[in-house]
C-alpha cells in the first residue's frame, strides 16, 4: 500500500517541528500534527536559554554539555533575530561549591564546545559596578561567562514555518486519537479539535514527539505493549518588575544543590526560575504551586538587594518536562539528555519515540532521529540544517543592531523600541509585515501596546495563531502589556478575521 506520507510526526513542540523540518528538507513527505497550538506546552515554558548546562558537569554528563555547547553558536547564526548572547554572573558563595570547582567547570565550559564568537569566562569583582548592581553587599568575587538566550516558542514556530515552506503539512488543533499498523503502513486517525471531524492518513513511519504525552501516545494511542520510561518533572518561573538595570543575568547557587536564574526579561521585567518537581497527572493547564512561588522568592532573596515577595509577581508559567527515567532519586539529577526508542522495523512500520531533550539540542536530536529512520525514508540528501537560517534570520549574527537601525530608517514612523521588537520577533520578515506602510494608520486597528492589525493578520495567516493567547504569550510576550479589555478586543478581532477568511466560509 502506498502511504499518504513518508513520515507523520505527532507533537508540535521543538522536537516535533525540528524533526519535521529536517525530514522535509531531505526530500521526505511530512505531516506534523499538534493537538493544541505550536509550542503550547513544554516548549514555551523553558528558561529560554541556549546553554550547555553548567550544572550538568556535576552529574558527569560531559557528552550532553559538549553537544549543547557546540549548538549555541549554530543556533545563534541560524536565528540571530530570536537568539542572542548573554553574559551570566555567578557569585562565589564560600559555603557552597568551592571556587576551584567553579573555575574548573567554567574552564571546561569554555573549551569543550568549540566556542568561536562568544567571549570567554573571566573573574569579576562583585563589589564594583555594574556587577554589584542588584546584589546584596555580601559578595566580593564572582565569575562571568557566556551563554545565549532564545525566544523558545518563536523557535518552534519558525521551524514549523520553514517545514511548511519546504512542503510539509502542519496541522494545529489536530489530535492523534488512534494509530495502528495496517497493510504495512501506519493508519492514523487525526481529529480536528474545533469541528470534531476525523481524518485518516497513512504513513510509512510514525514519530512520537508528544512531549509530556509521550507515554499516552505510546500505549493508549499506538497500542504498543510496553512500559514507558518517562519521568514527568515540572519547572516553574515567575516574572517580576525589573530588579536591576544592567544586561547581565545572575545565576545563583542554592543550599539544596539547585541553581536559580534571574534574567532581564522583555525590557521592563526580570524572569526568575526554575524549579524541579516530580509531577503526576494531566499536564494540560499545569500551573505553579504556592510552594514553588515561596521557593523561588526565598532563593533569589538570599542574593538580591531587593527581596522578592509573592506580591511582586506579575506573571507565572509552568511546564512539564518529559525526561527519561534513569532512576535518579531527585528530579534535579534526572538526565536532561534525549533518549530515542524504536519499535518495529524489519518489515514492520517503525515507531520512534522521543524522551527528554533540551531546546538547545533540538537540531542534533532531529539529526539523530533521522539517522535511525534513514533505512525507512526516501531521503534525497543528508544532514543540512547547520548554517541554514530560519525564516527572517538571513543576516549576520553580530549585525542585529544594524538590522534594527535599517528597519527604523526605512519605516520612519517606527520608534526605536517598536523597530527593535519587530526585528527581534521577525528579523527581515518584519519588512513583509510592514510593506507599503507609510504611517501607523496603515497598520490597521491598534489592539494595545504596539500591536496592530497588520501584525495580527501575519500571525494568523503565516504562523497558525488562532487565539489571543497564541499571540500574546507564544508568538510574543505582549500579554505582559495588554489590559483585560485589550485582550478581549484582540480575541474578538481574531475571531472576526478567521470567520471572514475564504477557507472559513468553505
Amino acid at each position: 500500500m502506498t502511504p499518504d506520507f513518508d513520515l507523520v510526526v505527532i507533537g508540535g513542540g521543538i522536537n516535533g517541528t525540528g524533526i519535521g523540518r529536517d525530514a522535509v528538507g531531505r526530500g521526505a513527505s511530512v505531516l506534523i500534527a499538534e493537538m493544541g497550538d505550536l509550542a503550547g506546552a513544554t516548549s514555551s515554558a523553558s528558561t529560554k536559554l541556549i546553554h550547555g548546562g553548567l550544572r550538568y558537569l556535576e552529574y558527569y554528563e560531559f557528552d550532553l554539555v559538549r553537544k549543547a555547547l557546540k549548538e549555541r553558536e549554530v543556533l545563534w547564526r541560524a536565528a540571530p533575530h530570536i537568539a542572542w548572547p548573554m553574559r551570566f554572573i555567578l557569585p562565589h558563595h564560600k559555603d557552597l561549591r568551592p571556587a576551584w570547582l567553579l573555575r574548573l567547570g567554567l574552564f571546561l565550559y569554555d573549551h569543550i564546545g568549540g566556542r568561536k564568537l562568544l567571549p570567554a569566562t573571566r573573574t569579576v569583582r562583585l563589589d564594583q559596578r555594574p556587577y554589584s548592581q542588584g546584589l546584596r553587599n555580601l559578595f566580593r568575587k564572582g565569575f562571568e561567562y557566556s551563554d545565549c538566550w532564545v525566544e523558545d516558542a518563536r523557535l518552534v514556530v519558525l521551524n514549523a514555518r520553514d517545514a511548511a515552506d519546504r512542503g510539509a503539512e502542519v496541522c494545529t488543533r489536530t489530535k492523534c486519537v488512534s494509530a495502528r499498523r495496517e497493510d504495512g503502513v501506519w493508519r492514523i486517525v487525526l481529529r480536528d479539535q474545533a469541528s470534531g471531524e476525523d481524518r485518516v492518513v497513512t504513513a510509512s513511519v510514525l514519530v512520537n514527539a508528544a512531549g509530556p504525552w509521550v507515554a499516552d501516545m505510546l500505549t493508549g494511542v499506538s497500542g504498543a505493549n510496553r512500559n514507558s520510561n518517562v519521568r514527568l518533572v515540572k519547572g516553574s518561573h515567575i516574572v517580576v518588575p525589573r530588579l536591576f538595570n544592567h544586561d547581565r543575568c545572575f545565576i545563583f547557587q542554592n543550599a539544596d544543590g539547585r541553581i536559580i536564574f534571574a534574567i532581564p526579561y522583555e525590557t521592563d521585567f526580570t524572569l526568575i526560575g526554575t524549579t524541579d518537581v516530580d509531577f503526576e497527572g494531566d499536564p494540560t493547564g499545569v500551573s505553579i504551586s504556592g510552594d514553588e512561588i515561596a521557593y523561588l522568592c526565598e532563593a533569589v532573596s538570599e542574593y538580591l538587594e531587593k527581596p522578592v515577595t509573592p506580591d511582586d509577581i506579575v506573571h507565572t508559567y509552568s511546564g512539564v518536562r518529559p525526561l527519561y527515567d534513569d532512576g535518579a532519586s531527585d528530579a534535579k539529577a534526572a538526565t536532561r539528555d534525549y533518549v530515542l526508542e524504536m519499535d518495529g522495523g524489519n518489515g514492520t512500520p517503525p515507531l520512534l519515540s522521543v524522551f527528554g531533550g533540551k531546546i538547545t539540542t533540538y537540531r542534533k536530536l532531529a539529526e539523530h532521529v533521522l539517522e535511525k529512520l534513514d533505512p525507512f525514508l526516501p531521503f534525497k540528501k543528508g544532514v543540512w540544517t547547520a548554517g541554514v537560517p530560519l525564516p527572517g534570520g538571513d543576516f549576520k549574527a553580530q549585525e542585529f543592531d544594524q538590522e534594527v537601525d535599517r528597519l527604523a530608517a526605512d519605516f520612519t514612523f517606527l520608534d526605536h523600541r517598536f523597530a527593535h521588537r519587530l526585528t527581534r520577533a521577525y528579523g527581515r520578515d518584519a519588512r513583509a509585515i510592514l510593506a507599503g506602510a507609510t504611517g501607523l494608520a496603515d497598520l490597521g486597528h491598534h489592539y494595545g501596546a504596539d500591536l496592530y492589525e497588520r501584525e495580527v493578520r501575519w500571525l494568523v495567516d503565516r504562523e497558525w495563531a488562532q487565539t489571543a493567547d497564541d499571540i500574546l504569550w507564544r508568538r510574543s510576550k505582549l500579554g505582559l502589556r495588554l489590559s483585560k479589555d485589550e485582550v478581549a478586543g484582540l480575541q474578538a478581532g481574531i475571531a472576526a478575521y478567521l470567520a471572514a477568511k475564504p477557507d472559513a466560509a468553505a
